[in-house]
């Protein structure tokens, strides 16, 4: 970082940007004391000495912890990603020395379908023993711009590119695993419950039960604008009993007005092309599923990582991709 007059600010060291982002992430002086292992008071001395070296605040201190200013918004980046080299460096020179594999840090969101992810987990994990790579597992969310890979908090990571076509923007790649559905309960006495499908404004007349937001920022932010684009007021209901399906499903089957259930995405893409096998869950609560007509609100499923990961890593993750069945 160049100082007055262009001159490189002298004395910055490493540990001063691993604490940097440590304060960065954790939002906290004190959580970050905790998870570096080291005093708060010298951790809040070592943060003002960077921001003397630097020339200006990096961060804003408040009652509810910091955030970054401009200045410490680009030093966070730049953190990362000198850190990120100097990782990569240090672990390919330990390969060189035969004392170390090369690892691979793989987030797997916790929202994601089941056998999906078992799928994934094991040709990763099949590719990655062949080519004499370690995986570290990683279960965290992931948001449509992948921000612990971008981040270089990840290597790469497995969710939802949302269009099977969409391209993953620098410095990132990807590889698209298929295309997923959601699943639709209706009250069994709806009019379209019988025909097993409904349309996307039918659906939108209804109180539809989905999310939180929080559980699948992505696919939930985009059926949103999806139904909105041709329904502008629609807005979804939080089900009151949060990763209960069978609670949700007798909650929507006795509401005062017509409810449908979304969950998912649950299922490939044309995998229940003809009529919904009967659920237990559903058919207790007086709930049938079925189908949304014309697939609107189907998204892809990917593999996207750094661009800068070495190729040896690269090549497990499109081995990975390329083993997966559709």
């Amino acid at each position: 970082m160049p100082g007055p007059g262009g001159a490189t600010p002298q004395g910055v060291e490493l540990r001063h940007l691993r604490y940097f982002v440590a304060v960065a992430d954790c939002g906290t002086f004190t959580h970050a004391a905790e998870r570096m292992f080291i005093a708060q008071p010298t951790l809040s001395q070592q943060i003002r000495r960077l921001e003397e070296m630097v020339g200006t605040p990096l961060l804003r201190r408040g009652r509810e912890g910091v955030r970054l200013t401009e200045a410490g918004g680009v030093l966070l980046e730049e953190s990362r990603a000198v850190l990120s080299l100097i990782d990569q460096g240090v672990n390919r020179a330990r390969r060189a020395a035969g004392l170390g594999r090369p690892r691979l840090r793989f987030v797997v969101p916790p929202s994601l379908p089941e056998g999906l992810a078992v799928e994934v987990a094991s040709q990763l994990r099949r590719q990655a023993a062949d080519a004499g790579v370690e995986v570290v597992w990683i279960e965290a969310p992931l948001d449509r711009e992948f921000s612990p890979v971008r981040q270089h908090k990840a290597d790469a990571g497995l969710s939802w590119l949302t269009a099977a076509g969409e391209a993953t923007a620098a410095p990132l790649e990807g590889m698209s695993l298929g295309e997923f559905e959601p699943d639709v309960w209706l009250p069994r006495t709806h009019p379209t419950a019988p025909d097993q499908g409904i349309g996307l404004g039918e659906l939108a007349a209804l109180d539809v039960l989905h999310g939180p937001r929080r559980l699948g920022a992505v696919t939930y932010d985009l059926w949103l604008a999806v139904i909105r684009a041709s329904h502008p007021g629609f807005g979804f209901t939080d089900p009151p009993i949060r990763r209960s399906l069978p609670m949700t499903l007798a909650f929507a089957a006795s509401a005062s007005r017509p409810t449908a259930v979304l969950t998912g995405p649950d299922h490939r893409f044309g995998d229940r092309s003809g009529p919904a096998e009967p659920d237990p869950e559903a058919e207790s609560a007086g709930m049938v599923r079925v189908r949304i007509e014309g697939s609107p609100l189907a998204v892809a499923a990917g593999l996207v990582w750094s661009g800068d990961l070495p190729r040896q890593l690269q090549q497990v993750l499109v081995d990975t991709a390329d083993s997966i069945v559709f």
